[in-house]
Order: structure tokens, then C-alpha cells, then sequence
């Protein structure tokens, strides 16, 4: 390593370094599976020593529960970009659907991640555990626009708001795992098939 990789290495910040290195995890396990993530891998990707990823995460579980986190993150911000939170929630779930529908070109390392850790790594924070914490809090936050759908007479008031949060996101990511399986579909036909089908259950019958 010369002086000054060694001097640009030392600049980084603590939050720069685990960013680093936790896209560096997400990006083996997407691309190459969760066997080929070691961490003689990850610190090769990372441009560092190994010994380095064990001043900033616990343990080898740790850094793939970080690397977990940061791929819902990832997801969540790239699908909340660009959708107007004070549109009509039917038109705001359209879009989203639409923008989610993408993320197998854009994220699909980020999507594979997630995948894998949850269902393979008991160990890792538990995966389902891992899941579980990340979705009761998009649960929360989703259940939170619905709700205002449903004071706005956008979206039926009988239904429940948190079962509602349930089944849409049970919807998207089962449109996301097929087309990440099959990249010959096109997404956005797709999306508006999902798109369609949930809203045809919880609009109003005035709104369809």
C-alpha cells in the first residue's frame, strides 16, 4: 500500500468505513452467494486488512446484520425517491409499486442480500429476527399512510391499517423475487398488474 492509499484510508470517518465496508458484504453476497462472503473476501473488495473489519463490527455475524440493515435501507430510500407523500395514497401506492419494480436492474445485489441472509443465517442477528425488526418498522410507517388514505376516503375504512401494510408489502415482494428470477418480464407491466389487483381490494367502489 503506498503512503497515500495509507493516508486516504485514515481519512475516512467511522461511518465512511463501515459503509464501505458493509457494500463491500452486499455486494459478494449479491453477486457471487453467501458462501463466497468471508472475510478475507470482504476485506479484499473493501481495499483493507482483514484485521480492520473487527475494529468496526463485532464479529463476522455483526457485519452481516449491518450489511443486512444498510440493503433494507437501501431499498427503502431508492423506492421513496421521487413519490409525492402528499398525493392521493392510491396514486402514491401506484407509483411506489411502479418505482419498487425496478429495483431488480437497479438493486438486485441489495435484494439478493437480504434474501439470502434471512433465509441462511440463523446465526446472523437471526435472519427472520433481522427481518422481522426492519418490517414491523415499514409496517409502522406504511400503516401511517394508509391510515391517512382511509380518513381521506381514498381507501376503504373497514379494512385494517397495519394488515393492509401486511399484504401490500406481501405483494411487492413477491413481484420482486419473480422478477428477479425472471429479467425477461418487463417490470413495469408487472407493476401495474399488482398495482391493479390491490387497489381493485381496498379502494372504495366509487374510486375504481
Amino acid at each position: 500500500m503506498t503512503a497515500a492509499n495509507q493516508r486516504a484510508r485514515q481519512r475516512l470517518s467511522a461511518e465512511a468505513r463501515r459503509r464501505q465496508l458493509e457494500t463491500a458484504a452486499i455486494e459478494i453476497v449479491g453477486r457471487d452467494g453467501l458462501a463466497a462472503a468471508t472475510a478475507d473476501a470482504i476485506a479484499r473488495a473493501a481495499g483493507v486488512s482483514k484485521g480492520l473489519l473487527w475494529h468496526y463490527f463485532t464479529d463476522f455475524d455483526d457485519l452481516m446484520a449491518h450489511a443486512a440493515r444498510r440493503a433494507f435501507a437501501s431499498l427503502e430510500a431508492d423506492v421513496a425517491a421521487d413519490i409525492d407523500l402528499d398525493a392521493d395514497v392510491d396514486d402514491l401506492l401506484r407509483a411506489a409499486i411502479r418505482r419498487a419494480a425496478r429495483l431488480p436492474a437497479t438493486h438486485g445485489a441489495e435484494l439478493r442480500t437480504i434474501r439470502q441472509i434471512v433465509l441462511n443465517l440463523g446465526a446472523f442477528g437471526g435472519g427472520a429476527a433481522l427481518r422481522d425488526r426492519e418490517y414491523s418498522a415499514l409496517y409502522a410507517r406504511q400503516a401511517t399512510l394508509l391510515r391517512r388514505g382511509q380518513e381521506q376516503g381514498q381507501l376503504r375504512a373497514d379494512l385494517d391499517p397495519h394488515l393492509l401494510a401486511v399484504t401490500y408489502q406481501g405483494m411487492v415482494d413477491s413481484m420482486l423475487e419473480y422478477l428477479d428470477t425472471n429479467p425477461d418480464i418487463d417490470p413495469l407491466t408487472y407493476a401495474d398488474h399488482v398495482a391493479d389487483v390491490l387497489l381493485a381490494g381496498i379502494t372504495p367502489t366509487r374510486k375504481r
